[in-house]
């Protein structure tokens, strides 16, 4: 029994009500990050490759603990509904538990995009865009051609050259020009305006960088634009239903002060 009997039954509402609130953003913060990690434009080995997937981490404790919230709101509206003491208290400790790792996930995700600079992605695409040298170990073979298929692809579908244009083929020193001659091709073919079958439009028009068959735009956009756009979205409404959660939190903490023993 609650002191007060009816008279607190409004407040009762207001935190149901809060409940479900934290329901369903705990299930739209879960899909959220399942469309993050299933990373639909395969940019993931970018990331691994220099290990600093931390986003993606991030993301995954925000499936989890999206989820949590779902379960927990469900748990605390029965406790509120009966109130029962001992369901109650259960469902406050989980729910701080829970709320802590959610602060992690949010913060770790804000803080990531810090990271998402030119200059990363650059050096690294210099560095190990068709490396196959066999001195490397498995693991910087297997990161090597990650990121060389990552390049390839985005320069193919994206129809953007480097990160910030071809120039950066011809301008760096780079493992593309220690293995191809700046006279046989200074860019990789994926730079080339290709035709509707995937060929390019003309070989030789793009190997001397003729305008309408060599693509000028570089692809920092597409990769900063994507990660960017997820890390703010995992990071900002996680934050959000960590400032909703707080108050409903405190509403059940003095209700749970009211129930009689």
């Amino acid at each position: 029994m609650v002191a007060g009997g009816s008279s607190v039954r409004c407040f009762q509402g207001l935190l149901i009500f809060g409940n479900v609130i934290i329901g369903l953003c705990g299930l739209a913060l879960t899909a959220e990050c399942i469309f993050f990690v299933s990373d639909q434009q395969g940019l993931y080995p970018l990331l691994n490759a220099d290990n600093n997937d931390d986003i993606f981490a991030a993301a995954w404790i925000g499936i989890f603990t999206g989820f949590s919230f779902f379960l927990l709101s469900i748990m605390g509206i029965i406790g509120i509904m009966n109130s029962n003491r001992r369901l109650l208290m259960a469902y406050l400790i989980l729910m701080f538990v829970v709320y802590c790792f959610e602060a992690a996930s949010a913060i770790t995700a804000a803080t990531q995009r810090d990271f998402f600079v030119k200059e990363l992605f650059l050096r690294q695409m210099l560095d190990r865009y068709q490396n196959n040298a066999y001195s490397a170990n498995d693991d910087e073979l297997t990161k090597n051609k990650g990121v060389t298929g990552v390049w390839d692809n985005l320069m193919l579908q994206k129809n953007c050259c480097g990160v910030n244009g071809p120039k950066d083929w011809q301008d760096y020193n780079s493992t593309f020009r220690t293995l191809n001659s700046d006279l046989a091709f200074p860019w990789p073919t994926q730079c080339c305006v290709m035709n509707p079958p995937g060929v390019p439009k003309d070989l030789n028009a793009c190997r001397v960088g003729l305008q309408g068959y060599l693509k000028t735009t570089g692809c920092y956009d597409v990769i900063s634009g994507f990660m960017n756009h997820h890390a703010w979205g995992v990071a900002w409404f996680g934050f959000a239903i960590l400032c909703w959660t707080f108050w409903v939190l405190l509403g059940t903490m003095f209700y749970w002060t009211r129930i009689e023993y």
